[in-house]
C-alpha cells in the first residue's frame, strides 16, 4: 500500500506542478497586466505572454524538454545575467511591461525548480 501512495502523490504533485506552471505563465500576467496596466491591459497581457518565446533557449539543450531539470541558471535566456539585463529593462517605460513579463517568467521558472 504505501508504494500505492507514493506513486499516487507523485502523480498528484506533478499534476499540481504542471497546472500551477501553466497558470503562472497565461493567467497571472492577465492579472498584473490588469492591476498594474490597466488602460492597455489586454495590450502587456499579449506582451507578457509573448515573453514566452524566451524559452526558445531550450531548443539548444539536450534533450530539448527535461522535467528533471531547472532551467534557471542552465539556459542562456534564464541565465543570472539574463535576469540582471531584464532587470534593468524595467527602469525604462518603453520596455516596462516586457521585463515585467520576462522576470514574471523567471519567477514561474524558479518556483517550478523548488517543485523538484
Amino acid at each position: 500500500m504505501p508504494a500505492f501512495t507514493t506513486t499516487a502523490t507523485i502523480a498528484i504533485s506533478g499534476v499540481l506542478r504542471t497546472i500551477l506552471h501553466y497558470s503562472l505563465h497565461f493567467l497571472a500576467p492577465g492579472f498584473i497586466a490588469y492591476l498594474f496596466f490597466r488602460n492597455q491591459w489586454k495590450k502587456a497581457w499579449l506582451i507578457m505572454v509573448a515573453t514566452m518565446l524566451v524559452d526558445a533557449d531550450h531548443l539548444f539543450a539536450t534533450p530539448v524538454f527535461d522535467a528533471g531539470r531547472c532551467s534557471i541558471g542552465y539556459h542562456p535566456l534564464h541565465s543570472y545575467y539574463a535576469v540582471a539585463a531584464y532587470f534593468i529593462l524595467l527602469f525604462f517605460p518603453k520596455t516596462r511591461v516586457i521585463a515585467v513579463g520576462l522576470l514574471f517568467h523567471m519567477f514561474t521558472d524558479w518556483q517550478d525548480c523548488l517543485w523538484m
